[in-house]
């Protein structure tokens, strides 16, 4: 059987944590940010936990 190989976008935009959650980067950061308000900007650079209705997906991506 070949091995089962990671999912390469996934593997560059998340991060495990030390507790296993896995880290994410908020959207809408990237372009069109003049209209966008400076609070709302400073929010998206946070990183965010992905949701726990997600999880079984990214997990089967990472291979976790």
């Amino acid at each position: 059987m070949p091995k089962v190989k990671t999912h390469s976008g996934a593997k560059k935009r998340l991060k495990i944590t030390g507790t296993g959650k896995v880290k994410r980067k908020k959207a809408y950061k990237s372009h069109i940010l003049t209209k966008k308000e400076t609070k709302r900007k400073r929010a998206l650079t946070n990183p965010a936990i992905v949701h726990e209705t997600d999880m079984p997906r990214v997990k089967q991506m990472l291979n976790l």
